[in-house]
């Protein structure tokens, strides 16, 4: 027999919690770190999103419709690229459909591994075990991705001349460019690698916590949290592998010629609106190199 206890948290504990935040901004203020204002305004934002989620993910299981899953899911991806093109930093403009893409890509692969190989939900497209599954994902992915890109590009202008060199000398563009592709794959990995590898010992992941706290057998627990590391890790590598192989060739305008495109603007929700212009190749004009001078053909 189980006997499962849930604790929930009243809107008590909820202000308590916030007054957290708020005693934190406050020694923010006295010891001039100039962080109060975005402190308190990702606190807000944070409950208002959660809040919003809540309530969606309550009506998508309640219904239990497909179309609604995978409206959900696209909206979440869509709003997955926002954010790792407004973290990454130093990254030219147009990579939004190859960000879109990968994790579309990746995406599909490990849903379709996780949730219909291992977990195998009734039914297969259950609302309540594939939305958190793929908001887990995509939450470990973004940052990962966002740290890689930037690497990567930072790391290309940094090797400006040898890049150079390595081309006059005969190399293609891939063996150029390999250096940087390589060291920022293994940069995005790392912080997934420390999660696997303390993951039990140093702390008791999100996932598992949060069923054990939710009255769920802990070995249960373990074995959920297990599957997500494992999933993280291999999406996390193989979405950075993706994406770094496509954008790579937008640091050269020809066979043996460099050019390090500008960084782009910050990606705003206006530009997020505007996607399927950028997704769909007949809705505007067509892909253009790197810009500056030297972008001729």
């Amino acid at each position: 027999m189980n006997d499962h206890s849930y604790f929930t948290i009243d809107n008590i504990g909820l202000l308590i919690a916030a007054g957290m935040v708020v005693i934190a901004a406050g020694i923010s203020v006295l010891m001039k770190l100039g962080v109060a204002k975005s402190l308190i305004w990702s606190m807000v934002r944070s409950f208002v999103q959660l809040l919003i989620m809540g309530i969606v993910l309550e009506y998508v299981i309640r219904q239990q419709n497909v179309w609604l899953v995978v409206g959900l899911i696209a909206v979440m991806l869509i709003a997955a690229v926002q954010i790792t093109m407004s973290r990454a930093k130093g990254v030219p403009k147009g990579l939004v459909p190859i960000v879109l893409l990968s994790l579309v890509v990746t995406m599909l692969i490990m849903i379709s591994i996780v949730a219909e190989l291992i977990v195998r939900p009734h039914p297969w497209y259950a609302p309540q075990v594939v939305i958190p599954l793929t908001g887990m994902m995509l939450g470990n992915t973004v940052s990962a991705l966002a740290l890689a890109m930037s690497r990567f590009f930072e790391s290309m202008r940094e090797r400006y001349e040898e890049v150079g060199t390595l081309l006059a000398l005969g190399a293609t563009p891939w063996e150029a460019a390999r250096p940087s592709i390589m060291s920022s794959i293994r940069l995005g990995m790392l912080p997934t690698i420390a999660n696997l590898a303390s993951a039990g010992i140093v702390t008791i992941p999100g996932m598992m916590s949060g069923q054990v706290i939710a009255g769920g057998n802990p070995l249960d627990a373990a074995r959920y949290q297990f599957v997500i590391l494992t999933s993280f890790s291999a999406l996390t590598l193989l979405a950075g592998a993706i994406i770094l192989a496509l954008v790579y060739k937008r640091c050269f305008i020809s066979y043996d010629r460099y050019l390090m495109p500008q960084p782009a603007q910050p990606l705003s929700v206006r530009d997020m609106l505007n996607l399927r212009k950028a997704v769909h190749p007949g809705a505007g004009n067509g892909p253009t190199h790197g810009t500056g001078t030297g972008a001729r053909s």
